[in-house]
């Protein structure tokens, strides 16, 4: 049946049995028996596979199951179920959609309706009608709707947690906290997920009815959305939107006029409101933080367990070797020619669920990455893929399990060019994937998930000939799966092919090493000593060690730049060159330091300095390249809240907001900006246009939140000897109503 063309209420003539007058939806006692208080204020929301009640008031008699027949229809679209209203005492099973009036829930003139659906049900909304039958004619109604979520409180839904801690951290919480900057310097800033503000459950629900599987067609997509697999892979290519009417646009580049600038955004809430009042056109700007956040809070809301998660030094593996290539002059300075690349960080998602398509083995943690990257299955998307999947190195498992694989274990080799050719090769099997953190259980300390990934012995292929039920199936094993399982050696000098592109002066790379060849003895290290401040010198050691029995002449060349962290660098900012003379298995240590003014101009807190030392032997013309990449700490900005952090709903507090100039140099024309969406109108500033060593700007703003949850306040310092944010803070505030 159609319900769209029922009318809401079809009177028969002269009938005289029982007639409703309204539905109550009970919704404070169904939303906190279904834990969804605060997801919405104008319809019901519950989980499937767990009964919610409903009481049906009528006018004159009430209903009689003597004399009548109750029945409830439940609608998607043009899908429909009937469901017999039956007297029982007691639960019915959870695989199919069923109705009871309990008992003693018959009164005068209302009944209470307990009303139930499958387990695995459809996450959507839900229209509901009655129809109350006789012998002779039937009374139809059109009562509301209701939202059906995933229930992971249930032990027969694919997303079921066992323990109510991890459910209270990866569904109810709002708040996260995003790790960025390099595995030697991790930085946090928080996240508000916001799926209690208001309007953020109608976006999500909004955004499954304009993918593109929902316009192409709704009754089989409707069908679908009761496998989380399937919700997970439709919400990831809807976060961007590069296929779509999607919410997000990416940019990593250039000027974010017309848009925000990626690192501003701290909550979700303001990212989906912007694109339900647009139309649904993409707001601007996202990068991974961003869209992973965002695929977060909309999992959150549809009760798929969801956390972030960043990959240090995660690689992009754009042909699908599970290799990424660099290239460094011979004096040290990287090359942007390689079509691979490793960003410092990457964010994407795991969300929890059973995978009955792969098998138990599959079950648990999968990856979802939203940042449009490759397409999977021609759309930007990739994932759900399981976790165990990539520890094991099954790459066969769907979804993009090689390019997932590749981000957190590729090799990487960096070769040294020069003149066209290949000079010194390096491969470096540790580099990719150095941590893989994610926010702890009831603590803003990161967990480490690492070895979930990557094993405890990573050259070695995984075996549980012990553990037959978590045994993979051979059937997703592929010639590449079994290639990779291999175990490789220490080091591999496969030969190059003539290389992606060509060196500034515009000859051609050829590889002149040969297959199998290990440089001499001589060994080069590069470290950086602390972790860097915005403000101070650059410390860093370069060790050298000559394992030969014979002296060596050596050169130095050491080159810094200045990068993003999903970029290649840009050119040198910082040289340094020397000849070293070292005795027989003599070590020696090279102390340099790169100044502030030396880098002041181009350098701020969100950008990553890459420096490489090349170490020449100048009689047998033996190259040897060590790097590292590091981000600067930038100097801090000082927010208090009166009276603590946490507020009253609809009350005035106060928040003191200050910064001290830390720098040994006078800023000029220094603006201290505060923001806070859901607790302020409007952006604060204060101005001073002098600010010298050691003194202080601030700025007291009042701050109102008219809604619960985690609201972030955000301040920056920028000044006008620099274009860009010389210091950005985040500080959460607790709001309760």
């Amino acid at each position: 049946m159609d319900c769209t063309e029922q009318e809401n209420h079809i009177r028969v003539p002269h009938y005289g049995g029982c007639q409703l007058k309204f539905v109550n939806f009970e919704a404070e006692e169904n939303t906190v028996s279904h834990e969804t208080q605060g997801l919405s204020k104008a319809q019901l929301v519950v989980r499937r596979g767990k009964p919610f009640k409903l009481t049906l008031f009528f006018r004159g008699r009430s209903w009689s199951p003597l004399l009548e027949s109750l029945w409830l229809e439940v609608c998607l679209g043009r899908l429909s179920e009937r469901i017999p209203v039956r007297i029982s005492d007691r639960s019915c099973c959870s695989l199919a959609w069923w109705a009871a009036v309990y008992p003693g829930d018959v009164h005068s003139q209302s009944v209470t309706v307990h009303l139930c659906s499958p387990v695995q049900s459809s996450v959507a909304t839900y229209q509901l009608l009655l129809h109350i039958e006789d012998a002779n004619c039937r009374m139809s109604y059109v009562v509301g709707t209701f939202v059906l979520l995933c229930n992971p409180w249930l032990k027969d839904d694919p997303v079921y947690m066992p323990l109510d801690v991890h459910i209270q951290e990866y569904v109810k919480s709002d708040y996260g906290l995003i790790y960025m900057g390099t595995h030697l310097n991790v930085r946090s800033r928080p996240w508000s997920f916001g799926q209690y503000e208001p309007g953020v459950l109608e976006a999500c629900l909004q955004l499954l009815q304009v993918s593109p599987q929902h316009l192409r067609d709704p009754d089989k997509d409707f069908l679908r959305r009761a496998d989380p697999a399937y919700l997970s892979r439709v919400v990831c290519a809807m976060v961007n939107c590069n296929d779509d009417m999607g919410i997000l646009e990416g940019r990593w580049q250039g000027s974010y006029a017309g848009g925000v600038n990626p690192v501003e955004w701290s909550g979700s809430a303001d990212i989906l409101h912007r694109w339900v009042s647009s139309n649904c056109s993409p707001v601007r700007y996202g990068q991974c933080w961003v869209f992973a956040s965002v695929l977060c809070t909309v999992m959150r809301v549809l009760g798929i367990p969801s956390r972030v998660v960043t990959v240090f030094n995660s690689a992009h593996d754009s042909d699908g070797n599970v290799k990424i290539t660099e290239f460094y002059t011979s004096t040290g300075e990287k090359l942007g020619l390689s079509k691979d690349s490793i960003w410092n960080f990457h964010v994407w998602v795991e969300c929890w669920m059973k995978r009955p398509d792969l098998g138990a083995f599959f079950d648990g943690w999968q990856v979802v990455d939203p940042t449009p990257q490759e397409k999977s299955a021609g759309i930007f998307c990739c994932g759900p893929c399981p976790v165990a999947a990539i520890q094991s190195r099954f790459l066969g498992a769907p979804y993009d399990a090689s390019f997932i694989f590749a981000s957190v274990d590729a090799d990487v080799v960096q070769l040294i060019v020069r003149n066209g050719a290949v000079v010194g090769r390096r491969v470096d099997t540790e580099c990719v994937g150095q941590r893989i953190y994610t926010k702890s259980v009831n603590s803003d300390r990161p967990e480490n998930l690492t070895q979930t990934y990557k094993g405890m012995k990573r050259r070695q292929p995984v075996r549980r000939a012990h553990s037959p039920e978590r045994r993979v199936p051979r059937s997703v094993r592929t010639e590449a799966t079994e290639e990779r399982l291999k175990p490789r050696s220490a080091v591999l000098f496969n030969s190059c092919p003539a290389l992606l592109s060509s060196t500034p002066n515009n000859a051609p790379v050829m590889n002149t090493l040969s297959s199998g060849e290990i440089p001499p003895g001589l060994e080069v290290s590069l470290s950086i000593d602390g972790v860097p401040l915005l403000g101070e010198s650059i410390r860093m050691c370069v060790t050298v060690t000559n394992h030969r029995s014979s002296s060596r002449v050596l050169r130095e060349h050491v080159s810094a730049q200045v990068k993003e962290y999903n970029r290649s660098p840009q050119e040198s900012f910082w040289t340094a060159h020397r000849e070293l003379h070292l005795s027989p298995c003599q070590a020696l240590k090279l102390h340099h330091i790169i100044p502030h003014p030396q880098y002041e101009a181009i350098l701020t807190g969100d950008q990553v300095v890459n420096v490489a030392v090349v170490i020449k032997d100048l009689k047998t013309k033996e190259r040897v390249l060590a790097v590292q990449e590091f981000n600067m700490s930038p100097p801090q900005i000082s927010i208090q809240i009166e009276g603590g952090n946490g507020i009253q709903m609809n009350q005035e507090h106060t928040a003191q907001v200050s910064f001290t100039n830390h720098f040994p140099e006078t800023l000029i024309g220094a603006v201290l900006t505060v923001k806070a969406s859901g607790l302020l109108q409007a952006d604060q500033e204060a101005r001073l246009l002098i600010l010298e060593p050691g003194e202080q700007i601030q700025k007291k703003v009042s701050i109102k939140a008219t809604s619960p949850g985690t609201k972030l306040l955000m301040a920056t310092l920028s000044h006008g000897s620099s274009p860009s944010i010389v210091s950005r803070t985040f500080h959460r505030v607790s709001v309760t109503a």
